[in-house]
């Protein structure tokens, strides 16, 4: 069947959504060669190229844009798809000249010097826990990125603890307040620690460039975790660091274990561990019967009162090993018991289901909305299907 065609407006506005949502495309930094430029009512209008390539460019304030055709110049902005003049613009909010800046300068100067110190030494850097129940979590309480980290939590295990240490990002005494959220959690029941923010000029990274958050990082007792900036920004709070990732939404990955995995691993272990117990039983019993056996024939022909003692204390011996054992195994087969109970494939065959959306399992009417589409694991395979409706109940 001959797929019916979309129409102009479909296509556009389908590369329109594309740039929209691609998250490392915002506030992205550009190095380039200024061409064409011209300015039209207080707009500028110019290419930006190299030896290979050219992209539009487009900047709505000129306050600030003192730059020339042949100019070689850093753009941080972000593209924008253009759908009734059919056009990709790059729109500019910020222009530098290309080169080492007062900021780069001092970013380069301190980095050296935190370098000589040891800050950033290996021998420094505390692992990963393996076991991590508790995340504090030290970002704006506004915006993404906190939302990002706690999104991945529940779609990948929902019992971690997510703790939030509101700061300032940016701006005059943002490098205090993230300096004082680590020590916080430093001394706080939290199992890791985790720096973030989104991405941004250099500017906009400037306090998580500072000896502020360097030394709170650096004399920590606990693993830090930097995700400050996109993947192609690095701060000093990175180099001090633990452990860098290159957004939040990673970092929350790397953190929150996937509970399904850690459920599943468990249940293909206890068809070993039940043949372990018994396997231990059944050596140590076979042990005691020959080592009984070989005592009786070792004394058999023996009369005197010693031997008969000897053979009561054997007796005795097997009646207690015996009763030990019995409930040594009742001990194993109630346990055994109570591990098949929990076993999700049994709970399955009672009648119940798993039921998953697009941020994972679902346990409230709240967690879905009508027109969404779920999963429903049942003992014998999945199902699919749509909301078309849901009804609350208050009673629980």
């Amino acid at each position: 069947m001959e797929q019916k065609p979309l129409t102009v407006t479909q296509i556009s506005n389908y590369f329109k959504q594309i740039f929209d949502a691609e998250e490392l495309l915002f506030n992205v930094r550009v190095v380039g060669e200024i061409s064409g430029l011209s300015i039209v009512r207080g707009v500028a209008y110019f290419v930006l190229k190299d030896e290979n390539a050219m992209m539009s460019c487009v900047c709505f304030d000129v306050s600030n844009f003192t730059y020339q055709n042949g100019d070689k110049v850093v753009l941080t902005g972000t593209p924008r798809y253009y759908v009734k003049g059919g056009k990709l613009n790059f729109n500019v909010q910020k222009a530098e000249k290309y080169g080492l800046g007062d900021l780069y300068q001092q970013f380069l100067k301190l980095k050296e010097t935190l370098e000589k110190s040891g800050y950033f030494d290996e021998s420094h850097k505390i692992p990963m826990p393996k076991t991590i129940k508790r995340i504090g979590v030290v970002t704006s309480k506004e915006g993404a990125v906190i939302q990002d980290i706690i999104n991945v939590r529940s779609r990948r295990n929902p019992y971690i603890d997510i703790v939030l240490y509101p700061v300032k990002v940016q701006g005059k005494d943002a490098e205090k307040e993230i300096a004082k959220g680590i020590r916080f959690f430093d001394n706080y029941n939290v199992d890791v620690i985790v720096v973030a923010r989104g991405g941004g000029s250099l500017e906009d990274l400037a306090p998580f460039n500072t000896k502020e958050v360097a030394d709170a990082i650096y004399e920590a007792n606990k693993f830090v975790l930097s995700a400050v900036g996109h993947e192609t920004d690095f701060t000093i709070c990175d180099f001090c660091s633990d452990l860098r990732a290159p957004t939040p939404s990673v970092a929350a990955e790397l953190l929150c274990s996937n509970i399904e995995e850690q459920v599943d691993k468990f249940y293909k272990l206890v068809p070993r561990l039940k043949d372990a117990i018994k396997s231990v039983y059944i050596d140590k019993h076979t042990y005691f019967v020959g080592l009984y056996k070989a005592l009786l024939d070792d004394y058999s022909d023996e009369n005197s009162e010693m031997s008969n003692n000897l053979v009561k204390l054997i007796m005795r011996l097997k009646y207690s090993a015996s009763n030990f054992s019995n409930l040594q195994f009742n001990n194993f087969k109630l346990l055994e018991s109570k591990l098949n109970k929990l076993n999700p494939s049994e709970v399955l065959k009672l009648g119940f289901a798993v039921v998953r959306g697009k941020g994972g399992e679902i346990r409230s009417v709240k967690d879905i909305d009508i027109g969404d589409d779920i999963s429903i694991k049942l003992v014998d395979g999945d199902l699919f299907a749509k909301v078309t409706n849901k009804e609350n109940r208050n009673d629980i």
